[in-house]
């Protein structure tokens, strides 16, 4: 997902729909790499971008909404928060190959 203002790029997010096993086969949204350009910040373009891609997830037979913080983002985990994310899980990495 791209947020636009004229010719510039302003936000943008990774979503990916996935097919499940658990929840009865629920389809999930995954959204990743969410990114307000700074001189954007804390003007609802996040907030709004968010609840868009929770409702193209919907669109798309999405039961489950996900995402992932950095630990380290305490405002970020605060905004998904705000926005009715709770964190219900502890996530783990594990990077291969070239970084």
């Amino acid at each position: 997902m791209v947020v636009e203002r004229g010719a510039e790029i302003v936000a943008t997010c990774h979503l990916t729909v996935i097919p499940s096993l658990s929840f009865i086969g629920s389809t999930r949204l995954q959204i990743e790499e969410v990114r307000v350009r700074k001189k954007y910040r804390s003007r609802g373009i996040g907030e709004w971008m968010i609840k868009a891609a929770i409702d193209y997830g919907v669109q798309h037979g999405a039961k489950i909404v996900q995402l992932t913080a950095n630990k380290k983002r305490v405002r970020a985990k605060s905004f998904y928060e705000k926005l009715g994310f709770e964190a219900s899980h502890e996530g783990m990495k594990l990077y291969v190959g070239e970084k």
